[in-house]
Formats: C-alpha cells, sequence, structure tokens
C-alpha cells in the first residue's frame, strides 16, 4: 500500500533535512573548520535518509543533496568567477550523484544489504580514483584530506596511499550507518518491503571496520618518528605587496638576503616570481645574488612564448652560479587558461645539500608528480606555488599527504602569502605562514628540514588501493544486472 500524502511529505521533509545535516558536516570537517572527528560519522544522516526515510523511489535526492550541498560550500567560495561552468559545477554533481545512485536502494534490498558497505567505501572511493585523473579536480575534495592535521592518525598513507584512508573512513561510515539502519528497523518499519537486517552480519560490520580503525591506528603511531635524517636549513619566501609579483623581484631579493642571514641554504621563490627566464632575464643579478647568499636559489618564472602558450617553470641556481635545469609545471590550471609548454619531465639534482625535485603549485592536488620525482631520488621536493586567497586555507593541506606518500619533505613558497608552509616527511607542518588576505610586508619562512627516504611503499606500488577501489566499483556496475536477473526468475518460479 502506498503512504498517504501526509505521510509522503512528511518523509520527504525529513529526508531533505538530514541529507542537508551531512551537507553541513561534511563542509565542517573541511578547513577552515577542520571538525575533523566529524568525518567518521558525516555521511550517516545522507545514508539514514536514502535508504529509510525518502520514499524509494526519490531515495536518491539523499546524496544529491548531501554531495551537491557540500560542494556548493566547499568548491564554490574557491572558484567563483574562474567561469561559469565551476560556478555550477555543485549542481551539476548534484543531478549525476541522482541520476547514479537511482538503483542502489534497490539492489541493497534485493541483496539482503550484505554488500553495504564494501559496495558504499569501494564506489565512492572508486568515484576519487576517476576524479583524480580529470584536470579540474585533481584531489581536492578528497574525504582524507580532512585529516592533515592529524599526522599521528595518517602514516599508513604511506602503504596504503590517500585512497587507502579514503576507504577507511568510508567503510567506517558505512558500517556504522548500517546499525543505524538496523536500530530504526527495530523501532519503526517504514516500508514494509524492506528484508529486515541480519543482526549477526550488522554486529560483524559494525565490529569488522571499528577493528579495522584499531589497526590503522596502531600502524600509524608505529609508523609515526621522529625523523633522524640529516637536515638542511631552508627558506620559503612570501610576499604580497598588492603589485604583480615579477615587478618585485628586488623586495624577493631582499627576503634572500634576510633568509640566508637566518642561515638558510636552499631558498625558494614563489611560481612567476619572475617574468623571463632567469637563465636570460637579468642572469647576472640572480648569480650575482646565489653567490652572496651562498644559497641555493630555487626561481620560479614564467615566459610567455604566444599569446595564449606559457612556458611555468622552475629552476635551481647554485652559488657557483650554475643552472642545474628546468622543470615544467606537470598539471598547469587549464580551466583557468593556464598551459605549460615544457611539462612531462621530471629532473632531480644531486647537490652537497642533498638530492632536490622541483614542482609547481597545482602539482600538489595530483599523486603522480610528486612520486615521480621521489621515483627519481629526490629527497626535498621544493614548491613554488601562486595560490589565489580564497584557497589560502585549503591549498596547503595537500602538501601533508604528498609528503607521508613519498616520505620526503616538502617546502611551498606562496607568493600571496596566502600558505607558505614547510612539511616533514612524517606530515608535520614544522613551520608555516598562513594569512586570509596576503602579507604586505614580505616573510622569509625559515626552518630545519629533514632530508626524506622516498623508501614508502606508496612510492613503489602508486595509487594502488585506488585501482583496487575502481576496480571493485566496476563489479559492482556488472553484478547490478546479474541480481536483476535472478530476482526476476525467482519471481517467475513463484
Amino acid at each position: 500500500m502506498p503512504p498517504s500524502p501526509k505521510t509522503f511529505w512528511l518523509r520527504l521533509g525529513v529526508g531533505i533535512l538530514l541529507s542537508a545535516l551531512s551537507a553541513i558536516l561534511l563542509t565542517l570537517f573541511f578547513p577552515p573548520h577542520s571538525l575533523w572527528p566529524l568525518i567518521w560519522v558525516a555521511f550517516i544522516p545522507m545514508l539514514l535518509a536514502q535508504f529509510r526515510v525518502l520514499p524509494p523511489k526519490i531515495s536518491s535526492l539523499a546524496s544529491a543533496i548531501a554531495v551537491g550541498g557540500w560542494l556548493g560550500g566547499y568548491l564554490t567560495p574557491i572558484f567563483a568567477g574562474s567561469g561559469l561552468y565551476m560556478t555550477w559545477l555543485p549542481l551539476l554533481i548534484a543531478g549525476i550523484s541522482y541520476l547514479a545512485d537511482s538503483g542502489v536502494r534497490a539492489f541493497h534490498e534485493r541483496t539482503g544489504y550484505r554488500w553495504f558497505v564494501p559496495y558504499g567505501a569501494l564506489n565512492w572511493v572508486g568515484f576519487e580514483m576517476i576524479r583524480s585523473f580529470i584536470p579540474i579536480m585533481g584531489t581536492w575534495g578528497f574525504v582524507a584530506n580532512t585529516l592533515y592535521g592529524q599526522p599521528w592518525l595518517i602514516q599508513p598513507v604511506s602503504v596504503f596511499s590517500i585512497f587507502g584512508l579514503g576507504l577507511l573512513i568510508m567503510s567506517i561510515n558505512f558500517g556504522l550507518a548500517l546499525g543505524v539502519l538496523f536500530l530504526v528497523d527495530r523501532r519503526w518499519k517504514l516500508d514494509p518491503d524492506i528484508p529486515p537486517l541480519a543482526g549477526r552480519s550488522v554486529r560483524r560490520w559494525i565490529l569488522g571496520v571499528l577493528a579495522a580503525l584499531v589497526a590503522w591506528t596502531g600502524l600509524s603511531l608505529a609508523l609515526f618518528r621522529t625523523p633522524t635524517t640529516p637536515t638542511v636549513r631552508a627558506a620559503a619566501l612570501h610576499y604580497d605587496a598588492g603589485v604583480p609579483p615579477w615587478s618585485a623581484v628586488d623586495r624577493f631579493s631582499e627576503l634572500t638576503r634576510r633568509a640566508a642571514q637566518d642561515g638558510a641554504r636552499i631558498i625558494v621563490w614563489p611560481e612567476i616570481a619572475i617574468q623571463g627566464d632567469p637563465q636570460v632575464t637579468k642572469t647576472d643579478h640572480f648569480r650575482q645574488l646565489a653567490a652572496e647568499t651562498d644559497a641555493h636559489l630555487v626561481l620560479g618564472y614564467v615566459v610567455q612564448v604566444t599569446e595564449r602558450a606559457w612556458r611555468n617553470e622552475a629552476t635551481v641556481l647554485t652559488p657557483d652560479g650554475r643552472f642545474l635545469g628546468v622543470y615544467g609545471k606537470d598539471h598547469p590550471v587549464t580551466f583557468a587558461g593556464e598551459t605549460s609548454l615544457t611539462r612531462g619531465t621530471y629532473p632531480v639534482y644531486d647537490t652537497p645539500l642533498g638530492r632536490l625535485g622541483t614542482i609547481i603549485c597545482y602539482d600538489l592536488d595530483f599523486t603522480d608528480t610528486a612520486r615521480k620525482m621521489t621515483r627519481h631520488g629526490a629527497q626535498l621536493i621544493l614548491v613554488p606555488s601562486h595560490d589565489w586567497p580564497a584557497i589560502g586555507a585549503k591549498h596547503y593541506t595537500h602538501l601533508v599527504f604528498r609528503a607521508v606518500e613519498n616520505r620526503v619533505s616538502m617546502v611551498k613558497a606562496d607568493n600571496s602569502g596566502n600558505d607558505s608552509v614547510i612539511v616533514d616527511p612524517y606530515g608535520r607542518i614544522i613551520a608555516a605562514a598562513l594569512t586570509l588576505g596576503g602579507d604586505r610586508t614580505g616573510q622569509a619562512l625559515v626552518a630545519d628540514v629533514p632530508l626524506g627516504t622516498g623508501d614508502s611503499l606508496a612510492v613503489r606500488l602508486g595509487d594502488w588501493t585506488g585501482w583496487i577501489a575502481l576496480a571493485g566499483m566496476a563489479f559492482f556496475i556488472v553484478y547490478d544486472p546479474v541480481t536483476k536477473a535472478r530476482a526476476k526468475q525467482r519471481d517467475e518460479r513463484r
């Protein structure tokens, strides 16, 4: 018997409120709020709405509201003004979620909810794996990013990669949600056709996901150490004087001298700090500066080749005046019209201070570039960056996971002063200059940085847990019609 109109609208209203609650929780556990404990339960209201409260035919409205609302609160402030399609991206993803989840409730009812936890976790992380291939997305919004400030808890990322942590987080959400569904069924029977959940199976899933969390935490504490490798004093420069960065070379030079006085032997300039190739433009000035400071200078610069083609690069200049090589930005911000003509090479430089690699800004948001540098022997990865104010409170968090994945230290210099950060190989933020509006006086962020070892399993195997999740996602896509066919055969035999 279909529900009465009054019941229908009541369930619709409650389901929308629960879904909106998940959207709020998902927004709160990301920076700048960083209420990270919410990550373990944030999806439960949405799942309760989707699988019990909302009328079955519109149950996927829950994920559409939760995911779309969360992305609206998370992405819109970041990319506002970057283009119409970025502004409307949360709405587009909400529509995709509604369509993609339209048959999920029916699948679980056909299979007695025995696949509820692995289906949810594998599909979510499988989709994160797909997003990591998309230039406009990368690892932005990954659920694991919420734990950037808890280095004691994220060390197994060096084994399982960031996708492994995502699988853990989503498994716990779905496991606990299964328990909530079981309790709701015992108190209220909202839909008589819903098959009863097996109490023993529910308990096993809950105990299983909690045991996984305990095991993960134990492994993390065992892996979490104080580096014993040699250190090098490094500096990240940032400056925002309300002028284009390429007109501030004199100011960056002054900050370089200040950093050298504090003992810095490696000094990182921001992305596009110089207009023109320093091997051609003001070369004598830069060589004299490196000699004067007795420091290795990591110079970010941009060269306009044609009206729409740019070289966004970084080079390392030694104290004796040698340019060690050129790195071209691997992941240009294509949605903003950026190009990088020299991308695709990953040089690592042997120096008396250690083996140095460079990546640039948006490269942080993808797992592959830092890993390629580490495979080539990098012990310290230096990151010229150029962030706009809206992402200052979020972007530096990606640096933590690239450091842990690869067991290397990272130094990020940002030219707006929003998020210059130095991170050790275990994800500790050992120095930071975080502001919301830029530092108009300029600063040289200086710290002793331990060299990395680059010996993590994630360096050798890459995003292997992400590939497993993607394979699981594909399995359920194929398995869904199989369950439909079996259910039809059972009905026909009856």
